[in-house]
């Protein structure tokens, strides 16, 4: 190589090195400045500020760079700051990993969901109708080893003439079936003003797909300290579900789990287009436990059973599922929910049975 080359060279070196340096000085002074928007409530990105800089600079070039390519480069730059910036706010998420890197595990009465504990199932129900099909489905489901009760007593129906739940006396049949078995009993709250009968009754509330960005009911939900279920909205992007599971963190109730249901596609196969994803991603950005409800995702029966396990192979932490003792003559949700004979079926093919029965036996000793 020739000495002038070699020198040329050289010098690109401790180019490179002085960028790089000054790079990293702006990077800094960036993230100051966004540590100061953040504090103040105010948007990152500013392109009226962006567009000064781009002509401040394009008005100082002498080339041999054209004023494009100038635009360009520092676009990169100005683009690699805020992502910075985002980064930064991430941090101060309370449900973000870089918050907390151990996995939150939430106890709903003595039953462990999330970290090294096997997938729960919860089971139930979609709507509690009378005293004698609550009671049944408990018999059943504790029968079997499941410790979760899922019930509705508030049902938000996309008809208003449709039935709507039992209201307080469902929570009381579905408190009196739980505490037949010594179950947990998770039930769906829609208004913030039911919140004392709600923490009188379950011991796990659900806030559903409708209300999952109704901000008045998740800040109460937020100030109580029992666990909470929340399900990702119709729509929802995930962000979106994540942030509405900030909301309550901020309000200081840290027991949450994350429910993936589905969300609404062109796909008219199924009631709602499972995102595996979702829960992949969520495991992977959150601490929380994360489970999956197979009923509403695909509002199929002949689907539950791959769905489980799709959800369990990406890491849920447990199982929503819907169940009845006869499902042709419930009042709402017919066609998904499964009776006895078909839950049995599909705790035998998803290998629940037997985790079910093992778990019994450690904690009852047959």
């Amino acid at each position: 190589m020739e000495p002038k080359i070699r020198d040329l060279r050289n010098e690109i070196d401790a180019l490179n090195l002085e960028i790089l340096e000054k790079l990293s000085q702006r990077a800094a002074i960036a993230e100051s400045i966004g540590e100061l928007q953040t504090a103040a409530g105010a948007s990152h990105y500013d392109p009226v500020r962006e567009a000064e800089m781009l002509e401040a600079l394009t008005a100082a070039n002498d080339g041999p760079f054209d004023d494009a390519t100038v635009k360009s480069l520092f676009k990169q730059i100005f683009q690699a700051s805020m992502h910075l910036e985002n980064e930064a706010d991430k941090k101060s998420y309370l449900t973000s990993r870089r918050a907390d890197g151990e996995d939150t595990v939430v106890r709903v009465r003595d039953v462990p969901i999330g970290g090294e504990n096997a997938p729960v199932l919860i089971a139930g129900p979609c709507a509690i109708e009378s005293r004698e099909q609550v009671t049944a489905t408990a018999d059943k489901l504790a029968g079997v080893g499941v410790s979760l009760l899922r019930g509705g007593a508030y049902k938000p129906r996309t008809d208003p003439y449709s039935f709507q739940g039992l209201g307080v006396e469902g929570l009381e049949l579905g408190r009196a079936a739980a505490d037949a078995h010594g179950m947990g009993f998770v039930a769906e709250i829609m208004d913030a003003r039911d919140l004392p009968a709600f923490e009188a009754h379950v011991d796990m509330l659900q806030i559903g797909a409708r209300n999952m960005q109704n901000f008045t009911l998740l800040k109460a939900v937020g100030q109580s300290r029992t666990p909470v279920l929340l399900k990702r909205g119709l729509s929802a992007t995930i962000q979106e579900w994540v942030m509405a599971a900030e909301y309550l963190l901020h309000e200081g109730n840290t027991n949450v789990v994350l429910c993936e249901r589905g969300i609404r596609t062109y796909e008219p196969s199924t009631r709602n287009t499972l995102d595996l994803s979702a829960v992949a991603l969520a495991k992977q950005e959150t601490h929380l436990p994360v489970v999956v409800d197979v009923t509403h995702s695909g509002g199929r029966r002949d689907l539950l059973t791959p769905l489980t396990k799709a959800a369990l192979a990406v890491g849920a932490d447990g199982i929503m599922l819907e169940v009845h003792p006869n499902p042709a003559v419930a009042l709402s949700d017919q066609k998904q929910q499964i009776d006895f004979e078909t839950l049995d079926a599909y705790l035998e093919a998803t290998g629940y049975a037997k985790a079910l029965s093992r778990e019994r036996h450690e904690v009852y000793g047959f």
